[in-house]
């Protein structure tokens, strides 16, 4: 039986551990709802900066491309300054861009500040991420992982109703000044409760590594949204796509040879690790498809506003919220393989059901589709982020976090851009324009989205029964 003092170290290492999960979570809440919630506000930006909606798009390009571009050196960077340093010196530079943004009069200027935002996102996630897998037990590990991916679930769910009302009964600007007070609190708990723990603070930076990388992102992540769009340049794009597969067979050669890579990919020998991120990014490219097509999809095609639009989604954030309560004893009674499995599939068809709604559909029912979408949504994204570190021992935490966060990343761009070419894709074969797109594109687009996350099933089947066992708490038979 531990002593009263042990109990008492244990108690304060517990409430310490819970600090540092909740500042995590806030804080990626505040990164993951400011790259959903501009979305509706993009017109009356627009207007403010006198320029075309359409040229807004590229405020959202320059902020997705530099979290892709620089998640990679998170990593790094926490190992060489410390977590406490880096983690910190992130929510200041995203908080002050966020200043920046609310009072730019131009796009361009927009577009920096949206950069430099980027880049305070960029090491914000993975070593908030890293702060809580090393100061979290394996046993305790579902939860944390549960606490930390719910913002990333949440925040594209509200975004677009918040956006919208933000800018109907106020202005665009108030959407960035909103991380303000989220910010200056997030830092001075940084300061106070997370440690300033550095892993080799010796290790080179990987230059060579860092660029390739980079343009790899860059140039696949550009071209897929060229591609996406109804008027392409498809030698441009395909010279893109060229250059972009050839940086990243080349960043693949460079960072398994290198000594102290940029991204470190020995993460990948952990089957349970490997799996997570093979399957499991296709996964979260089908399902990060969803918020880009079920906005257009009420709006277009049923004729919604865009409040309207943004509220029925709310019917997703409901399922993601329900289904939290008992993940943790859904996994505990069957077990990571059967979970991923079987969810995995039913949120592929929930997906695919999408494809049957119109505007005559009853909202009731429209409501029942989107809730047992986010059920299933929910449990598969927690599932998936548990088990990428679940076998991931303590001196590759730092390696796998970053290599998941990119990843992460790049799936939830590529799902907008997979979102994008299935719908134009369904344009011609229904010999649509951008003028004349009808519901019937979006069924084709949401079949398509919902065949990419079967696909991600299969890569499921190779995990071992009892894999995760120590963090879900399955006591099943092997």
């Amino acid at each position: 039986m531990p002593s009263p003092a042990a109990q008492t170290d244990n108690e304060r290492a517990q409430r310490g551990s819970s600090l540092i999960i909740t500042l995590v979570a806030a804080t990626f809440f505040m990164e993951n709802l400011d790259g959903t919630i501009i979305a509706t506000a993009l017109p009356q930006m627009a207007h403010s900066f006198n320029v075309h909606p359409a040229e807004m798009s590229l405020g959202i390009t320059a902020y997705l491309l530099t979290l892709a571009v620089f998640i990679p050196i998170s990593g790094w960077a926490a190992d060489r300054f410390g977590l406490r340093t880096v983690f910190g010196s992130a929510i200041a530079v995203f908080t002050a861009a966020s200043v920046l943004c609310a009072t730019t009069s131009t796009l361009p200027a927009f577009a920096a500040a949206r950069v430099l935002q980027g880049i305070g996102g960029a090491m914000m996630v993975p070593v908030g991420r890293l702060a809580v897998l090393r100061a979290t037990p394996k046993n305790d590990l579902m939860r944390a992982i549960a606490i930390i991916t719910w913002p990333g679930l949440v925040a594209p769910v509200i975004g677009p109703p918040l956006g919208g009302f933000i800018t109907t009964y106020s202005s665009w600007r108030w959407i960035f000044y909103l991380n303000v007070p989220l910010g200056i609190i997030g830092f001075l708990l940084t300061l106070r409760f997370i440690d300033n723990v550095r892993a080799d603070a010796k290790r080179r930076f990987d230059l060579v590594g860092f660029a390739l990388c980079g343009i790899a992102c860059t140039t696949l992540l550009y071209a897929m949204e060229l591609i996406g769009r109804n008027e392409t340049s498809w030698r441009y794009a395909g010279v893109l796509v060229i250059v972009g597969v050839g940086a990243s067979v080349a960043s693949w050669w460079h960072l398994r040879r290198a000594a102290h890579p940029v991204v470190d990919l020995s993460a990948l020998k952990v089957r349970t690790f490997a799996v997570a991120m093979g399957g499991g990014s296709l996964f979260r490219i089908a399902i990060s498809a969803a918020p880009f097509l079920l906005p257009l999809m009420f709006q277009v095609g049923f004729g919604l506003n865009a409040f309207e639009s943004g509220l029925l989604t709310l019917a997703v954030f409901a399922g993601n919220l329900s289904m939290k309560l008992i993940t943790t004893p859904v996994m505990r009674r069957f077990g990571f393989r059967p979970v991923l499995i079987v969810n995995g599939v039913i949120a592929a068809l929930s997906l695919a059901v999408m494809s049957l709604l119109t505007a005559s559909t009853p909202t009731f029912v429209i409501v029942a589709v989107l809730f047992a979408s986010g059920l299933s949504r929910s449990l598969q994204f927690t599932a998936l982020n548990t088990l990428s570190f679940a076998d991931v021992p303590k001196s590759q935490m730092s390696a796998a976090s970053a290599l998941s966060s990119t990843l992460f990343q790049m799936t939830m761009g590529v799902g907008v851009a997979v979102g994008a070419i299935a719908l134009r894709f369904a344009e011609w074969l229904h010999g649509h324009d951008a003028q004349s797109i009808a519901t019937e594109d979006f069924s084709v687009a949401f079949l398509i989205v919902g065949l990419v996350g079967l696909i991600g099933v299969v890569d499921l089947f190779s995990l071992k029964r009892d894999a995760g066992a120590l963090v879900s708490g399955h006591k099943g038979k092997v």
